[in-house]
């Protein structure tokens, strides 16, 4: 039954959208492989849609930092806020954006040409510092093309005490704050058509910035509205049962993308549904929740192992550029790619976010030592 409960409810810890998360990161590995298997583009339609993971990763970033850090009446230390947000986000970045540099520069002694207007100092200035999703530009971010979602939201990270000052402020009214989402992304919509022809979904490199700001209130909305559902375990399983069906079969059926990202909505919710009336499933399960906890390493560093796969098969066995990838060889790039973000979440991601919160902690108590413990580290992080 749904009902009116207190505020603040979710359980801490909501593992279905941290078990989630790693088959959104599959599904952009497997829309980016898509582009060059073998198989027809019919074979598999969902997947050219599958790229629309990141909108819903968006619409996640948004419901779970108001669920870890607005859970009170007044917003977090910005400093606190934005250096977590940093040592989460950043060390991957560096680390598998650096390696595509030292790839680029090599390039050449192993005698594969490389363009160098497709690897300019000035996108690789951008990419370093998470600028370029945030201006017009009709090229792609070739030092590691995913990493335009980053950009973007390390621009609402910025922005975040705008956003908390809209949702501490509407917090009782969710319907107005995912009616404002729904109205921004209309708006920005009809705006980027008006500017540059593609719809807002198609945002990426070339503005990104108006794609996450609607789709990141949306998530606000949806986890205030969520504080006012009380399901039963039954009710909770088949609400998340039918908004999963749901989106993807309008996934497969590609209907207007701007559709799925409103069906993500509801999907998003009712995983934390299912969290919040304690039923498990199996994205609760110990190696989807690491699974989870690795898919930004997994996000991050898919497409520079695909390209280099690419070339070095072009290189030895002198395919041509356009050659199509067979099953088998998808599935051995897979597993590598798979082999290669568990460690890269292990050996650097993971000690890196340590030190530099242990860094930024020991920096805040010397800036205001009266202030207190630093902010939790509550679960899951987006």
């Amino acid at each position: 039954m749904i009902a009116p409960t207190r505020l603040y409810n979710f359980p801490t810890t909501l593992e279905p959208l941290t078990g989630v998360r790693l088959f959104l990161a599959l599904g952009v590995v497997f829309f980016h492989y898509q582009l060059f298997w073998a198989l027809p583009a019919e074979a598999a339609p969902i997947l050219n849609r599958a790229r629309l993971g990141v909108d819903i990763f968006f619409i996640l970033s948004g419901f779970i930092l108001i669920h870890v850090y607005l859970t009170g009446d007044k917003a977090p230390s910005y400093w606190d806020f934005i250096s977590a947000r940093f040592a989460r986000v950043y060390p991957a970045h560096f680390f598998i954006l650096i390696g595509v540099l030292a790839l680029t520069l090599g390039a050449g002694f192993v005698g594969v040409a490389i363009n160098p207007n497709n690897f300019s100092i000035f996108s690789f200035l951008t990419s370093l510092f998470l600028v370029h999703a945030w201006f017009p530009t009709q090229d792609m971010a070739n030092w590691n093309g995913p990493s335009w979602s980053l950009s973007a939201e390390w621009f609402v990270y910025l922005c975040f005490p705008a956003f908390a000052w809209i949702a501490l402020r509407w917090r009782e009214r969710p319907q107005w704050l995912i009616g404002l989402a729904v109205v921004m992304f209309m708006a920005l919509d009809l705006a980027y058509r008006s500017l540059f022809g593609p719809i807002l979904t198609e945002a990426q490199e070339n503005l990104g910035i108006m794609l996450v700001v609607p789709e990141f209130l949306y998530g606000i909305g949806l986890y205030y509205l969520g504080q006012k559902i009380s399901l039963s375990q039954v009710q909770a399983s088949l609400f998340a049962l039918f908004t999963t069906a749901a989106m993807l079969l309008a996934m497969h059926a590609q209907i207007d993308d701007r559709l799925i990202v409103a069906l993500a909505g509801p999907f998003v919710l009712s995983l934390a549904l299912l969290a919040k009336s304690g039923q498990r499933s199996f994205l609760s399960h110990s190696w989807v929740q690491f699974g989870g906890e690795a898919s930004f390493a997994l996000y991050l560093v898919h497409l520079p192992i695909l390209m280099v796969w690419r070339n070095v098969m072009q290189k030895w066995f002198e395919l041509e550029k356009t050659y199509r990838m067979g099953l088998p060889e998808i599935a051995v790039l897979l597993t590598l790619t798979l082999i290669t973000a568990a460690l890269v979440h292990i050996r650097f991601e993971q000690p890196s976010r340590r030190w530099l919160r242990h860094l930024f902690r020991q920096m805040s108590a010397r800036r205001a030592p009266e202030k207190g413990t630093p902010l939790a580290n509550s679960k899951p992080r987006i």
